[in-house]
């Protein structure tokens, strides 16, 4: 199968454990403020094969063996395109390539059916609790996205990870209603805080659009602490503390 993709990153130790052939696909129905990779929105033309992949995957795999690393599907939203994501983790799991998926959770519940025989475990990305800050923040609510967290919890190891934009998503209420939703899971996650920032400022700019947050300031390291510091007081457990 063919899949549409942005670009590939083969050495990546940002998106699982270990050292990483991360595969960025293209296509993403979210609208996100801060996102800094609005390019990978739109799916274009660039394609690639299963069989590409894993033969540039195989290439290299002594380094993702060594390190214990493997593959990662990022995006764009990957399982927008579900069907070739499968094929390629299936085609992975066949090498016995470890497999992760990081994603957004806006699709249909069906998409992640079809990958969970082949993934080992998923990053998953949440803009915010609250459904009209969520609309506000990427463009739509937030239903859908935490119906499939909840069922994407039940069947694989899940990260969640969390952007903290001063003063918007890092306010006492949100804390609060993050806290909620993590203990409202089938299973207990791993959370990973992610400090707002603006790389992405010149993407946007260079794409002739409207980069909506030049007032926030970027994410220090007491943000992160102070929101760290909410989340183990309630006993969850931070990745990256």
């Amino acid at each position: 199968m063919q899949g549409y993709y942005h670009s590939i990153e083969r050495f990546g130790t940002v998106d699982g454990p270990g050292i990483r052939y991360v595969l960025f696909l293209s296509g993403c129905q979210l609208r996100c403020r801060f996102c800094h990779n609005p390019d990978t929105w739109l799916q274009g033309n660039q394609t690639i094969s299963t069989e590409e992949v894993l033969a540039d995957i195989l290439h290299y795999r002594h380094f993702y063996n060594a390190s214990r690393g493997g593959m990662t599907l990022s995006g764009g939203e990957p399982l927008l395109q579900s069907q070739f994501v499968a094929e390629l983790l299936s085609s992975c799991h066949a090498h016995r390539i470890h497999t992760m998926i990081d994603t957004a959770g806006y699709y249909d519940q069906q998409n992640i059916t079809d990958i969970l025989p082949y993934t080992d475990a998923a990053l998953f990305s949440i803009k915010a609790v609250d459904p009209q800050k969520h609309r506000w923040l990427a463009g739509f609510d937030n239903t859908q996205i935490i119906s499939n967290l909840k069922y994407m919890t039940e069947h694989l190891t899940v990260t969640l990870r969390y952007v903290v934009i001063p003063g918007v998503t890092n306010l006492p209420e949100d804390i609060q209603s993050l806290i909620n939703l993590i203990y409202s899971l089938p299973k207990p996650v791993t959370v990973e805080l992610l400090p707002y920032h603006t790389y992405g400022r010149q993407k946007w700019q260079s794409l002739q659009m409207n980069y909506t947050l030049d007032h926030i300031t970027e994410a220090t390291p007491q943000d992160i602490t102070t929101v760290a510091d909410c989340l183990v007081a309630q006993g969850i457990n931070i990745v990256n503390r």
